[in-house]
């Protein structure tokens, strides 16, 4: 229950609230993007912590003309698919009209407490838009939510202490993507443009791959990799065990930070290794490969790969995770409905493998990156379960910070 001295206000007696547009339809014509102009859809907002500043797709002048820009430090609350999820602008965007935009009176709101007070009763918002077909919002039913506000001074300091958490999620997140550039960029420099440790003094000759430096190998995906299926039985299931499906799988990265808790399963499941590469089998997923980080169990529509030797795990990673290898599961994968790509074939994919030397020495710059990835990446799930507990106990005045000595910005 709310303080009894916090005042209840609708969402629009806070600030202006509108909906986003999106006129096109269909929405995936190709002619309204790869602009200037960030966009930010549902899934966007429903990964984001606090704040959104990097987006997946951009609208060109067409796309523009049929949508809406959008300034920072607006609050993006989705309606549609992913009901109640929340996010702040921190870059002048657009969102379709499945996005819900707020923007704070200054003189009565803070938009992060917003935020966080929609976090608060998301379950309640999810529960009223269950549909027959779809689920939705609605503005009329997100209009109908009474908050339970405090004074201004009050709301920022909430706000403060708990963007604090967001904040250092921010910056670990920010680390891992630094880091994942780096292990790209320098296996593009090692095994595609050749500019390894000493190649000054290698020349370079003509191989099934085409020109590679003397002395490396030809081989295939499975001299260095093999696939470890070891079905779960559902009784030997423990409770909390880690699950991850194909949805956890992030898009092209290797960070793999979301996963659930089972305790108990209902078809068939494969058990993985920590520090074993996972690729998903269907069609829809080869782009998604990651380094699982703990021990658990995954969809038997997942490959589990294991490299032979420590020196192969940088080079396995890197292949598996690359496009061409995408290109490569996507053309030979099998079946009509729901084609599948099959190890067997895989197992076919030439690589280009260096002398054992370079090989140690990229398997080892790899594997620290890994390492320092998926120490951050516990960092920032230690944090959110923090901020979580804290969360409930802020909003509804539970823990009482009006005295308390905040810096606010």
């Amino acid at each position: 229950m709310p303080r009894k001295d916090w005042k209840p206000y609708r969402l629009n007696q806070l600030g202006f609230v509108g909906r986003g547009r999106s006129r096109s339809r269909p929405r995936n014509n190709p002619a309204l993007y790869g602009g200037a102009y960030p966009l930010f859809e549902t899934g966007d907002i429903k990964s984001a912590d606090l704040y959104l500043s990097e987006p997946k797709k951009t609208y060109n002048e067409n796309g523009l003309a049929q949508s809406k820009l959008w300034d920072p430090g607006t609050l993006c609350i989705t309606i549609a698919a992913n009901i109640a999820e929340t996010a702040i602008l921190k870059v002048r965007a657009c969102f379709p009209d499945s996005v819900v935009g707020f923007i704070a009176d200054s003189e009565k709101a803070d938009v992060r407490f917003v935020k966080y007070y929609i976090d608060f009763i998301k379950l309640q918002m999810q529960n009223i838009s269950r549909g027959t077909t779809q689920d939705n919002l609605s503005v009329e039913k997100l209009l109908s939510f009474d908050f339970f506000t405090p004074v201004l001074e009050t709301q920022r300091k909430i706000a403060a202490v708990l963007s604090a958490y967001d904040d250092l999620i921010e910056n670990n997140t920010r680390r891992i993507k630094i880091l994942e550039d780096m292990a790209q960029a320098i296996y593009r420099e090692w095994f595609v443009n050749f500019r390894f440790p000493g190649h000054e003094q290698v020349k370079l000759v003509e191989s099934e791959l085409g020109l590679i430096p003397e002395g490396w190998e030809v081989k295939v995906l499975g001299d260095i990799a093999e696939s470890v299926r070891r079905n779960v039985n559902p009784s030997d299931v423990n409770q909390d065990m880690p699950y991850i499906g194909l949805e956890h799988l992030p898009r092209k990265s290797i960070a793999l930070s979301n996963w659930d808790v089972v305790d108990s399963i209902n078809s068939s499941k494969l058990a993985f290794k920590k520090g074993e590469i996972l690729f998903g089998k269907i069609r829809p997923y080869f782009h998604k490969v990651s380094v699982a980080p703990l021990d658990g169990i995954c969809s038997s529509d997942t490959i589990v790969i294991r490299p032979k030797t420590p020196d192969c795990f940088a080079i396995t990673l890197a292949c598996v995770s690359s496009e061409h290898f995408v290109e490569y599961a996507t053309a030979t994968s099998q079946g009509t409905k729901m084609p599948r790509a099959d190890w067997k074939v895989l197992v076919k994919y030439p690589v280009g493998i260096p002398p054992k030397s370079i090989a140690q020495r990229f398997s080892a710059l790899v594997q620290d990156v890994v390492t320092q990835i998926h120490n951050l990446i516990f960092r920032n799930r230690n944090l959110r379960q923090t901020r979580d507990l804290l969360l409930p106990k802020l909003i509804s005045g539970e823990i009482d910070v009006s005295d308390l000595d905040i810096a606010v910005d």
